[in-house]
């Protein structure tokens, strides 16, 4: 196997081209992953979901840690690590471009909400909402690459 060092060029086209990676975060000292839906644009990660652990966690400790990967031929893998910080896009002022925004980047894909359970049928602009509407700001990026 020959391991190579992604370009940061070559790890945003990977997070552009999938949707599906896996989100850490921490409280207290306890880590806690899980995967998530997400589109990427402008140096985010934008995604949505109901309130539970991953949103508390991230609420209480911004920090968090996402991965992305794929399978190629044979043993051969790619995958990317973004380190990055959680931002909430309430309806509150000063977000609701934000969450505006994070709406028009999930919904170009089909079925976008279907992860999160319940599809939101407009654009939400009231915390009424179930959902939470959040990015990931991307602060570091990094991958690797394996070729048999």
């Amino acid at each position: 196997m020959l391991i190579r060092t992604l370009s940061t060029l070559e790890c945003t086209k990977m997070l552009a081209a999938n949707r599906v990676g896996h989100l850490a975060c921490a409280k207290d000292g306890q880590p806690y992953v899980v995967c998530f839906n997400y589109a990427y644009a402008d140096t985010h990660l934008y995604a949505f979901s109901l309130v539970g652990k991953k949103i508390e966690w991230m609420r209480a400790n911004p920090l968090v840690c996402a991965q992305v990967e794929e399978h190629g031929q044979g043993r051969g893998w790619r995958s990317v690590i973004v380190d990055g910080r959680f931002e909430e896009l309430s309806d509150r002022t000063g977000h609701e471009f934000q969450r505006g925004h994070a709406w028009a980047v999930l919904s170009k894909h089909t079925d976008w909400w279907e992860p999160g359970a319940l599809r939101p049928v407009t654009p939400p602009m009231s915390d009424s909402t179930p959902h939470v509407f959040f990015r990931i700001l991307v602060e570091e990026i990094s991958g690797r690459e394996a070729i048999e």
